[in-house]
């Protein structure tokens, strides 16, 4: 399982309100008695932060708000000796305004860098060269006042995108990787993978049916486009070949460094094919289905046997529940259900991804309209992704154990309705402690990482299924109950005599081996 962890928004160690390195470090022990087995952070390179540190000034610097290069080495060496593995966001799909590369390349037509970036001439007629757009909604060409040509950028027009195409901008960001795996790191989580692979010819973007949305929840004005040209080239599939090449140059098998990759797709065969022909390309391709499913059994059911239908033989799907740009899990399913959804990350087959805080249950922050600082949320407030990345709530100190108190953190603190890390900590009943048993279970039981998950017949509201090694091994049986009210389960459990494992709701396994989930319970059963 991997741990997704917001530097910003973790741990603020030198107390000027933003999470940094040191304090990453520092809640070290926290993550290896968590049970997790690998981190994975996200940027905290040299940056303007015009976007948090996705518009890289410097790949190979860490910029002085996280630490240096001092701090991130003794992160890795603490992960390393507690036994945990650390992955690090690779962004290749743009840099900042600000970096050399595209300083160089901005100086004019004739740069020896002017091609590694994706430079074009006016329309005819002038206007940009197409109907492109940002994530942000925005024309996706900013045209630059000396030479009278667009550059083309995804996201803010301070992010220019790489050219991949090129082959020396395509070695230089290959040496950023060998930097970073270099230094010790087991691998990255791939930012928007699919945008690397644009359609060489440039045409327009054809509009998309009302109602659709691009990712797996609503994006504003980026919805207004069918994403076709922009991304997802075939030419793609041949980077991450090459990438898969220099990743296994470092070792394979228990020393192989990993990829995962953000892969925003949802035709889910489309999405397979990240995995690679010969299982040669990414090795963990991100399935962010989950965040777009209706929280109803029959609705859970049909997406994972869709993604599990696609899977090349050997392939590990990927699963994820919450991240730093979707609203909070328990904001979006519900605090009474979170427990729930986390039983259901940590008993389905493949690798999970936790992000920071939803052990604890944290839901969205209430950001006013004066606090937002997402450059997305300042164009479209209703878009903003401040709500997720709010601090962590460590105590019941002031700033709640985050920075030191009477500093103001970067973003507003807000508390789950269990309470801090240290009184989860301290109550059986709560969604830490319950993370924890989760993860003990999956580590001794290997039917939960890798083995076969077929789904029982259930009352409407329950979402059943059982786990085990190989199909007629002995199964672990997993029930959900997705609604406030009891729900009766004897027509699941078949006559077969099944004893509570772990409960949501350790009161109503007290009450013993009963033919009932309770309100909002999630159980566990193991054959007696």
């Amino acid at each position: 399982m991997i741990y997704h962890v917001y530097p910003r928004s973790f741990l603020d160690a030198n107390g000027d309100g933003v999470g940094d390195l040191r304090g990453i470090s520092q809640r070290i022990p926290y993550l290896a008695s968590l049970g997790v087995d690998a981190l994975w952070l996200s940027p905290f390179f040299s940056s303007p932060m015009e976007d948090f540190g996705y518009d890289i000034r410097d790949h190979t610097a860490v910029d002085p708000l996280f630490g240096d290069l001092e701090d991130f080495d003794t992160l890795i060496r603490t992960a390393h000796s507690h036994g945990l593995r650390v992955l690090i966001d690779y962004v290749p799909n743009h840099t900042s305004a600000e970096h050399p590369w595209f300083r160089e390349s901005r100086a004019g037509p004739d740069s020896h860098q002017r091609d590694w970036y994706i430079w074009r001439d006016p329309a005819p007629g002038g206007g940009p060269p197409n109907n492109w757009i940002t994530l942000f909604g925005e024309p996706a060409w900013t045209q630059d006042p000396e030479s009278g040509q667009y550059y083309l950028h995804s996201f803010l027009s301070s992010m220019p995108d790489l050219n991949w195409r090129n082959p020396a901008a395509k070695k230089a960001m290959f040496d950023v990787a060998r930097f970073w795996l270099d230094r010790g790191i087991d691998g990255f989580r791939v930012d928007c993978a699919p945008l690397l692979a644009k359609d060489p010819e440039l045409p327009d973007n054809p509009p998309a049916p009302k109602g659709a949305t691009a990712h797996h929840r609503p994006m504003g004005d980026y919805d207004s486009q069918q994403h076709i040209y922009d991304q997802g080239h075939p030419d793609i599939h041949e980077i991450y070949r090459d990438f898969r090449r220099l990743l296994d140059s470092y070792g394979e098998g228990l020393d192989a460094r990993i990829s995962m990759g953000e892969i925003h797709e949802y035709d889910w065969s489309a999405w397979s094919r990240y995995f690679g022909r010969d299982l040669d390309e990414i090795h963990l391709p991100i399935n962010f289905g989950l965040l777009q499913t209706p929280w109803r059994a029959q609705a859970i059911r049909e997406l994972v046997r869709a993604v599990t239908r696609v899977l090349p033989s050997t392939a590990v799907p990927t699963w994820v529940m919450g991240s730093h740009d979707d609203p909070r899990v328990a904001s979006r399913v519900g605090t009474a259900q979170a427990p729930n959804a986390m039983m259901l990350l940590l008993t389905l087959p493949g690798t999970a991804i936790l992000y920071n805080g939803d052990e604890l249950g944290l839901p969205n922050a209430d950001i006013t309209p004066e606090d937002i600082r997402d450059p997305w949320g300042l164009r479209a407030p209703g878009l903003s992704r401040d709500p997720a990345r709010s601090p962590m709530p460590w105590n019941d100190g002031p700033t709640a154990g985050f920075t030191k108190p009477g500093v103001c953190p970067w973003l507003p603190l807000t508390l789950p309705p269990g309470g801090t890390a240290v009184a989860q900590e301290d109550d059986p009943r709560s969604l830490l402690r319950l993370t924890r048993a989760l993860l003990d279970l999956r580590r001794n039981q290997p039917a939960l990482g890798l083995g076969v998950i077929e789904f029982l017949d259930s009352p409407t509201e329950v979402l059943a299924y059982t786990r085990s090694r190989q199909p007629g091994a002995e199964s672990l049986l997993i029930t959900l109950n997705l609604i406030d009210r009891t729900v009766p389960i004897d027509q699941i459990l078949g006559g077969r005599d099944w004893g509570r494992s772990l409960s949501t709701c350790p009161a109503a396994s007290a009450s013993g081996d009963s033919l009932v989930l309770a309100p909002n319970e999630g159980v566990i059963w193991r054959p007696k």
